[in-house]
C-alpha cells in the first residue's frame, strides 16, 4: 500500500482507524459514511493514495474500475440495487464541491428516493 501518513482515509485502510467495513478486496476497501447523507451511505477508497479524481492518470484505470465495480457489490450487498431501487455514485474534487478528504473516494447512495439536483 502507498499511503501518505496524514491522510485519514491512508489510516482507515491501515487499520489504525476503525471503520465499519462493508466490502474489502486487495485494491479497495468500502466502509459507512461516519456522516450519512442517505440511509444507505458508503465510501469506497482504494487502497493506494490517489489525491481525488482530478489527479487520475491512465495508469490509474484499473484501480478507478475497481472502485466501481466494488459500488455495484455495494449496491447488492446494501440491497439497493434492483429493478425497482437504485442508487447514486459520486465523486466530489475540490473545496466547491465539499471534498473534506483529500483521498479519492467513491460515494455510494441509495435507501431513498435521490433528488435533483443533488444540490
Amino acid at each position: 500500500m502507498s499511503g501518505a501518513p496524514n491522510c485519514l482515509f491512508c489510516r482507515i485502510v491501515e487499520g489504525t482507524i476503525p471503520s465499519e467495513t462493508i466490502y474489502s478486496n486487495d485494491v479497495v476497501i468500502a466502509f459507512r459514511d461516519i456522516a450519512p447523507q442517505a440511509p444507505t451511505h458508503v465510501l469506497v477508497v482504494p487502497r493506494a493514495h490517489i489525491e481525488h479524481a482530478g489527479a487520475v492518470t491512465a495508469d490509474d484505470a484499473a484501480t478507478v474500475a475497481a472502485m466501481l465495480l466494488a459500488a455495484q457489490d455495494v449496491a447488492v450487498l446494501e440491497g439497493i440495487d434492483g429493478p425497482d431501487r437504485g442508487f447514486r455514485l459520486v465523486m466530489n474534487v475540490g473545496p466547491d464541491a465539499q471534498n473534506s478528504v483529500a483521498h479519492l473516494h467513491l460515494h455510494v447512495l441509495g435507501g431513498r428516493s435521490l433528488t435533483w439536483p443533488p444540490g
